[in-house]
């Protein structure tokens, strides 16, 4: 028996996801669907729109939980200081900035930034971890264009989320303004796996398991195809790393995952 799986593809087509790409051809894509760039932003509206009611208990079957596991290590790279601001770009429902806030403690403060209401209501709903939940301050905005002054924060954070934004390179660069010089970026996000074997066991799993699921569970077969043809297409960690260094970052590192399913990017705006 053989399976037919879409491959990964290389360099040149993760490059075409990038501004200057975009912006040339004033098309973007959002998985494999090609569209007017101008576009990109309501279908992800609209996508979010519509898993917003079960993305957390989605995430957590999909993930066999794993991804609680991702963020708490993600989060502890950032070295955060009781009374640190912490801004959540792309925060959807609030997974790490409930694991910030705890750090932060009374005298700090985090924000869940997010374009898309529905998964910021999803999240300020919940009733899991709702005492710290209501000490999340919630904004409903742009990645690409942040509605906060020039170095506001002591960090920023965006998981799984940067690879839906129609211009990548520009909203990590209003990161790196709204950060404070020496404050620190933290990007999770889904990528290649290393190992050949497993690459092929999570691809069966990606674009088989996946879509069977969200069809059976929420009825929403494409919303779990689009999850992995946005990851294929998103740049790996050495690609992300460079970009991040020509925005301005320093000190950039990253760590690699469950064999590189999940990535933690770290960076530094220079002290000037």
């Amino acid at each position: 028996m053989s399976f037919n799986l879409p491959k990964w593809f290389d360099r040149s087509v993760r490059q075409q996801q990038l501004d200057d790409h975009v912006d040339r051809s004033q098309t973007a894509t959002f998985g494999f669907r090609q569209m007017p760039a101008k576009e990109k932003k309501d279908w992800v509206r609209r996508h979010f729109d519509r898993v917003a009611p079960n993305y957390d208990f989605m995430n957590t079957l999909l993930s066999l939980g794993i991804h609680y596991l991702w963020k708490r290590i993600a989060v502890a790279r950032l070295d955060l200081k009781p009374g640190d601001r912490v801004l959540d770009v792309c925060g959807g429902t609030g997974d790490l900035s409930i694991l910030a806030r705890q750090k932060v403690g009374r005298k700090g403060q985090v924000v869940v930034y997010d374009i898309n209401r529905a998964m910021l209501d999803a999240g300020r709903d919940k009733t899991t971890n709702g005492q710290i939940r209501n000490q999340l301050h919630y904004v409903q905005g742009d990645a690409e264009f942040i509605s906060f002054p020039d170095n506001r924060f002591d960090a920023v954070m965006v998981s799984f989320g940067i690879r839906n934004v129609t211009h990548l390179k520009q909203a990590f660069a209003e990161m790196h303004r709204v950060l404070k010089p020496g404050g620190k970026l933290l990007c999770l996000e889904f990528s290649k796996p290393v190992n050949p074997l497993f690459r092929w066991l999570y691809d069966f799993y990606s674009f088989t398991v996946m879509p069977f699921l969200g069809e059976i569970l929420v009825g929403d077969r494409q919303g779990y195809v689009c999850l992995p043809e946005t990851i294929r297409l998103f740049s790996l960690p050495e690609e992300l790393s460079h970009i991040l260094e020509e925005i301005g970052y320093e000190r950039i590192a990253y760590r690699r995952l469950t064999n590189g399913i999940a990535v933690a990017h770290t960076g530094v705006r220079p002290v000037e």
